[in-house]
């Protein structure tokens, strides 16, 4: 198959972004669409770790090469193809095995780099948070270790002396148990902050507050959205946006008024992507969290997107491998300002009840808000409470246990407006016919 040229144009030669190579190997049968989208998507992984694209080529195969993961007249296609344009760098849209990923490099002369350690590059650079760093080293390290071979073989032992005769140890062995043991202390350091974290997710679930997850693929929108959201109620967004794959690691959660009263947390969650690398699940940990323990689930697409479905099917494998299912769950599409009217009866008409939003001009902000507090009201009850002047010694326990979202003085007694569960709904009644 001939390589097709990438839309990226090629910049003057100097200092700058690292030219790159790109290279898709597809199994024969693959929708062509879908070949063009994760070849695209490799375009822009490139660009947010600080590469240029300047060269696409992609292969049909029956089945992968063992060796090279490519035929052997496409490693010499790339190979030429790198020399001519200066790139010091490829990328492969695939991952290699340790193995293949040395022979390429011998090969085409170039630095190898499959869509795992691309993609581990750019969440090195994005993560902020302690943990995800860890989570990030921990997942680099794990990739790294299988793929310590030849460069330290030159080194036949240690330093000599007295007690040290004979072969010594290997350089390459000593690297290995030094990541091996890094890769353990990682490990205990991650699993004493997820003890803390459950700690701190518990005493949330003490206070009662209804909580929401936007969830969707990367640069679907949804830090802007969650900006959108808070300055709806007349508050300042303050959620780091940019128009960039995985602008945003760390989950982050604001508070959002709702249009009936009171107010829930929304949490801005990871972007998903295509053929995430499994060494990244781990650093995804505390935001899938948040997904798991939501009571309502924003999925939000991207209504400029080029491939909406599968970017749909993605999103949908992750949440069905989250076991999520039972979470009650809208769908809505981001950008609605950039579509046509066809454009919007296609979509509503292939899912039923999708909304129609638009970060950036705030339409249709207000029905995802009334939907949401539609979703929660199943679970989040809106009831009135009356507490009689002589049961006050309540409203402790009250604010403990329900969400009060009003109140009003009726004689002497008090009436409080609350979003309450039914469990807790059903203790708060049992306690005043007690007393």
């Amino acid at each position: 198959m001939k390589k097709r040229r990438s839309a990226h144009p090629t910049r003057p030669t100097g200092p700058g972004p690292e030219k790159t190579v790109l290279v898709g190997i597809f199994k024969k049968g693959r929708d062509l669409s879908a070949e063009q989208a994760s070849l695209d998507e490799l375009g822009r992984l490139v660009e947010t770790a600080g590469g240029l694209p300047v060269e696409t080529v992609s292969q049909r195969v029956d089945r992968f090469h063992p060796s090279c993961l490519m035929g052997p007249g496409k490693v010499d296609e790339v190979a030429a193809l790198a020399r001519r344009l200066g790139a010091r760098t490829v990328v492969v849209d695939e991952d290699l095995s340790p193995a293949q990923q040395l022979t390429l490099e011998e090969r085409i002369g170039a630095k190898i780099v499959d869509r795992t350690r691309l993609i581990l590059d750019i969440f090195a650079r994005r993560a902020r948070t302690r943990e995800g760093e860890l989570q990030i080293e921990l997942a680099q390290l794990s990739y790294m270790l299988p793929r310590l071979t030849g460069s330290w073989r030159q080194f036949s032992q240690q330093l000599g002396g007295i007690g040290t005769r004979g072969p010594g140890e290997r350089k390459l062995e000593y690297e290995r148990r030094h990541v091996q043991r890094r890769i353990e202390h990682l490990k205990d350091q991650i699993e004493r902050a997820r003890s803390a974290r459950e700690v701190q997710r518990r005493r949330r679930e003490s206070v009662p507050v209804p909580s929401v997850a936007i969830i969707g693929y990367t640069n679907a929108g949804k830090s802007s959205l969650l900006n959108t959201l808070v300055a709806a109620g007349g508050r300042e967004g303050s959620v780091y946006a940019d128009d960039k794959l995985f602008a945003t690691l760390d989950p982050t959660t604001r508070r959002v008024v709702l249009p009936g009263g009171g107010w829930a947390v929304f949490t801005d969650t990871v972007g998903f992507i295509q053929k995430l690398p499994t060494t990244l699940i781990a650093a995804f940990r505390a935001t899938l969290e948040e997904t798991v323990h939501a009571d309502c689930h924003v999925v939000l697409e991207d209504g400029d997107a080029p491939h909406p479905e599968a970017q749909r099917a993605t999103v949908d494998e992750v949440l069905r491998e989250l076991g999520v299912a039972e979470v009650p769950r809208l769908r809505a599409v981001n950008k609605a300002d950039l579509l046509d009217a066809e454009r919007r009866q296609r979509l509503q008409a292939d899912q039923p009840g999708l909304l129609m939003v638009s970060a950036k001009t705030g339409e249709g902000v207000e029905a995802l808000l009334r939907r949401v507090q539609e979703v929660l009201s199943d679970r989040w009850l809106l009831r009135e409470l009356r507490l009689p002047a002589s049961q006050y010694g309540l409203i402790g326990e009250i604010h403990r246990t329900a969400l009060v979202i009003g109140q009003r003085a009726q004689g002497n007694d008090l009436v409080l407006r609350l979003r309450v569960t039914p469990e807790n709904w059903d203790r708060l009644r049992a306690r005043l016919r007690v007393l």
